[in-house]
Order: C-alpha cells, then sequence, then structure tokens
C-alpha cells in the first residue's frame, strides 16, 4: 500500500472530493483509511442517565483507499507515488511529479 499514516492526502472522489486531511488510521484487510477532518458520520443518541444529555454524536468514517491521493509537500499537489531503491538498497516512495524521496 503506498499512503501511510501520517500522510496528508487528497479525496478525489465522492461526496468529500477536493478535501484534504492526514491519515489517522488505516484498515488494511478491508483498503480502507481514516481521514482527519474528512468524511463526517451522525449518531443520535438517547440520554441514559439523568443529566447525561443526549444529542449528535460527530466523528470521522473511514473512505477506500482508491478515493485517495497522496499530498505532496513539496510540490504542493495531489501525486502518484513510486517506489525505488537507493544505492545502499533501502527502498523509498518518491512523488511522480518533483521525483523528490517522501
Amino acid at each position: 500500500m503506498a499512503i501511510k499514516k501520517d500522510d496528508t492526502v487528497y479525496v478525489i472522489a465522492g461526496k468529500e472530493k477536493n478535501k484534504k486531511g492526514k491519515i489517522l488510521s488505516i484498515n488494511q484487510q478491508k483498503q480502507r483509511a481514516l481521514v482527519q477532518g474528512v468524511n463526517f458520520s451522525f449518531r443520535h443518541t438517547r440520554a441514559k442517565r439523568q443529566g447525561e444529555p443526549g444529542g449528535i454524536l460527530q466523528k470521522e468514517s473511514p473512505l477506500h483507499i482508491s478515493n485517495l491521493m497522496f499530498f505532496c509537500p513539496r510540490c504542493s499537489k495531489p501525486a502518484r507515488l513510486g517506489m525505488k531503491f537507493l544505492n545502499d538498497g533501502t527502498k523509498v516512495r518518491f512523488c511522480k511529479n518533483c521525483q523528490e524521496v517522501v
């Protein structure tokens, strides 16, 4: 998987299109990512005890990773990521727009 936790991503499809956010967590099996400030869901709750208020709770819901694109901090654009090996043998990710190692 090219995107990792704490990457900044750009939403390219769905109702949250054209929004940016940081990845909080990734579910590898379901291929979904939880993005900060994007794709909120609302849950209506009743008061369970006296003095405890009910109301509408708001939280982020996961998005499928195919709807996300890495946002390069150097060129300030959404970009695809490539993989390459450095001379010392370590595998790194790089931005395909500006060729910068991420």
